[in-house]
């Protein structure tokens, strides 16, 4: 008698590569959500105050911003699973060196601004690499469910490792946090080891990082759809980093009841994210970009509630529907770069991508105290969600945006930059919507 196997448990679409990056995702963002928490309560049991903080926290952005676009060009020379296994190594060797240095007492100011950015230079190497693997594991018309699961799994994470950490903070204080965010790097990073990356084509050699950097700029600046949603998020995450990392803060504590009431609202935040994903497991919008555009508008809404102030249920409300809608930007997003970008750029232009998004934001954070003395803080916020409906508008005038489609097909590497919108009839079998 002839028994045909088992059924897979796991959907066709998320194949092994896949199921690794999404595991040691989960695993990376409950570790790393923690070690947020527990970095700034290490700096504040040190002796420090807030602008130690920040300090801290801007040594880890910068690095970020200065090698980001190196990283890119970096996983798009060398195998990806590669870099991302290095970078992990570096993030866990500075977290258990963070970890150290708490658990031992008396750690300075200057160790933990150091090994904080060493974090930070891991991650601009790993971020291009991760995003161009992930986009290369996925096939055909399931692809924006992947990446719609895939941020769910990391939103989830990301939620439960804020919640974990902060009660391990309390409890067993942050360095033994900052431990075990080590270990998650080096459980993650031996994961990604097993990633196979057979199946991308062998690329030639180029002509150098810098002609590798000139070739993604190129691939960026020759579709006007891609430059022009880099450049508005360049102030859309801007302008939304001050409002929710300096003027958030302040309003809870002055006109809320302290952070109680914006831990509610970052929660409520956080769990928009896992109903947006959840939404475009099963919404696929035929025109990505115009779908996912007008989803920024609603990123207002948290600075325009701030400025008011609105009650704690009307904030969280209001940052509950936020959360929402930048997933189903962001998936459309995802989706687009896909079916849009030759495999062997795909990390290059993420860098690309990367850095427009987090290049302004210590630019806004500086900017958002002189603001407030100079404009109120009221006044300072409402132009936070005006500067977001404007440069969110603009983008819908670029008719690539508008009328980008989605494709099956992949974008083979011949096609080059401008390739533009899809014809209507290669998305005759997508379901019409917006």
């Amino acid at each position: 008698m002839v028994t045909s196997p088992p059924a897979s448990r796991r959907p066709s679409w998320a194949g092994r590569n896949y199921t690794l990056l999404t595991t040691a995702a989960i695993i990376t963002n409950l570790g790393g959500h923690g070690a947020l928490i527990a970095a700034a309560f290490a700096v504040l049991d040190a002796g420090g105050d807030g602008g130690d903080v920040g300090l801290v926290a801007a040594a880890r952005t910068l690095p970020l911003v200065l090698f980001l676009l190196i990283g890119g060009a970096v996983a798009d020379r060398l195998p990806r699973h590669h870099v991302m296994v290095a970078a992990n190594t570096l993030n866990c060797v500075s977290q258990a060196a963070f970890a150290a240095v708490v658990l031992a007492g008396d750690p300075q100011l200057w160790q933990m601004m150091l090994l904080t950015a060493l974090g930070g230079t891991g991650q601009a190497f790993f971020g291009p690499a991760s995003e161009g693997m992930l986009l290369s594991s996925v096939t055909g018309e399931q692809a924006g469910r992947a990446f719609a699961l895939y941020r769910m799994a990391m939103q989830g994470a990301g939620l439960g490792g804020a919640a974990l950490g902060g009660l391990m903070v309390a409890v067993i204080g942050p360095g033994w946090v900052l431990a075990v965010d080590a270990a998650a790097f080096a459980a993650a990073g031996a994961l990604r080891a097993f990633l196979d990356v057979g199946h991308i084509p062998q690329r030639a050699p180029g002509g150098g990082l810098l002609a590798d950097l000139r070739d993604g700029w190129r691939e960026v600046v020759g579709r006007p759809w891609l430059w022009s949603i880099v450049a508005q998020f360049s102030v859309v995450v801007a302008v939304v980093g001050a409002a929710e990392s300096v003027f958030g803060p302040l309003v809870a504590e002055d006109e809320l009841g302290g952070a109680g009431p914006w831990g509610l609202a970052l929660g409520a935040f956080g769990a928009g994210t896992v109903g947006g994903a959840l939404l475009m497991m099963r919404w696929k919008p035929r025109r990505l970009l115009f779908a996912g555009t007008l989803c920024v508008f609603p990123l207002a809404a948290p600075s325009a509630a701030l400025a008011v102030p609105l009650p704690v249920a009307g904030l969280a409300a209001v940052m509950f529907v936020s959360g929402v809608a930048i997933e189903v930007f962001g998936v459309s997003w995802m989706t687009a770069m896909h079916q849009e970008i030759p495999e062997e750029k795909l990390s290059r232009v993420s860098a690309y991508d990367w850095f427009g998004s987090v290049a302004m934001v210590p630019l806004a954070t500086a900017l958002a105290g002189p603001a407030e003395q100079a404009f109120g803080r009221s006044a300072s916020l409402w132009g936070c969600a005006a500067l977001v409906v404007v440069v969110t508008a603009a983008v819908l005038l670029v008719p690539d945006v508008r009328n980008l489609t989605r494709r099956t097909q992949a974008v083979v590497a011949a096609e080059g930059p401008g390739a533009g919108a899809a014809p209507v009839d290669a998305v005759a079998s997508e379901k019409p919507s917006a």
